[in-house]
This record gives C-alpha cells, sequence and structure tokens, in this order.
C-alpha cells in the first residue's frame, strides 16, 4: 500500500511550481519488480526496515492516489533519508507542507 507521509514544492527552473512527495510502501519496490520481470536472483531478498517499510521519492507530477505508483529513487529506511535525497536532487529548495 502507498501511503504520502510527506509532501513538498520546488520551482522547476526557478518558475513552475513541481510537486515532490515521499511515499512509504509496505514492500521494497524494485526487489518486486526484479521478481516479477523474473530478474531477482535466489539471494535476493526485500531489503525493508524494521517495520517492514521503505520510504521512495517521487519528483515526477501527474501521481495520484489510486494510480500505480513508479518512484523515482532507490528505497529508503528512514523518511529523513528520503527527504534528504529529494533535497539533494533537485536544484532550488524545497518548501514541505
Amino acid at each position: 500500500m502507498e501511503t504520502v507521509v510527506a509532501r513538498g514544492v520546488w520551482l522547476y527552473d526557478d518558475v513552475v511550481p513541481t510537486t515532490v512527495r515521499v511515499v512509504m510502501l509496505d514492500y521494497d519496490f524494485w526487489y518486486e519488480v526484479g521478481v516479477a520481470d523474473g530478474e531477482a536472483g535466489p539471494d535476493e531478498t526485500a531489503e525493508l526496515n524494521d517495520e517492514g517499510r521503505l520510504y521512495y521519492v517521487r519528483h515526477r507530477p501527474g501521481w495520484r492516489a489510486g494510480e500505480p505508483f513508479w518512484p523515482d529513487s532507490q528505497g529508503f529506511h528512514t523518511l529523513d533519508e528520503a527527504i534528504a535525497a529529494a533535497e539533494s536532487a533537485v536544484p532550488g529548495r524545497i518548501e514541505w507542507r
């Protein structure tokens, strides 16, 4: 299940407000993609945190709750790690709401 846990806005080209989201999943997205594609090796496992979750960054606009989710990042064990990754991936500042 996808849950938006942080939302912010940054200015693309210093003009266009663009939303960034941090989404918490109760599964390892990229591991599951590998399993679905038949590419996960026998030694590979999901890399969830101690609570059974991972946090992903979504920079691309247009995603709404209920639509298929596709992250723009690796999974992070903490919300703070995901926020730091989001902030380092865009020029300028993200205003978190």
